[in-house]
């Protein structure tokens, strides 16, 4: 599964066009859709993004929620029913659909931001709200995360 990392912000054309990062792509480089796939975030103004790996991983996820149920209907209704296919054209770019943008607030640039397995699509002054009080939080909270044997920091 591809790995993002790093925030960058990057200028919609008059076209609508907007490019992403060149690491993003080039993680996303062995998918069969050369694109991404993109949905409004349910819980930020802001837009979730992946390769269509993640989100088959996701479709295989939902076989532990029952068919018919409301958390079915809920969860797929949020994660499919609004979601693009957005393909790369030959320059690294996509075409940033208004509902999209719309839903995040974003005009004349958007920031690119990693999340690990996905990575998100924000208006650049609302991501470094965002930041700041994510922050915040983990500081108030003593937000950490636990080691695994062998792993990084987690000794032999």
């Amino acid at each position: 599964m591809a790995l993002f990392i790093d925030t960058f912000i990057n200028k919609i054309d008059k076209k609508g066009r907007i490019s992403v990062p060149a690491t993003f792509r080039a993680a996303l480089a062995n998918q069969a859709f050369q694109g991404i796939v993109a949905f409004p975030s349910f819980k930020y103004a802001a837009i979730q993004c992946a390769g269509m790996d993640w989100m088959q991983a996701l479709t295989d996820r939902m076989t532990q929620v029952d068919l018919f149920s409301d958390e079915h209907d809920d969860l797929t209704a949020t994660l499919f029913a609004d979601a693009k296919q957005l393909p790369f054209d030959g320059e690294g770019r996509i075409m940033l659909p208004e509902s999209l943008a719309a839903h995040a607030g974003i005009t004349e640039a958007a920031a690119f931001v990693g999340r690990g397995s996905g990575f998100e699509i924000w208006e650049p002054a609302k991501l470094e709200a965002y930041k700041a009080e994510a922050r915040r939080r983990a500081l108030e909270k003593g937000r950490t995360l636990r080691q695994a044997p062998g792993g990084p920091g987690g000794g032999a």
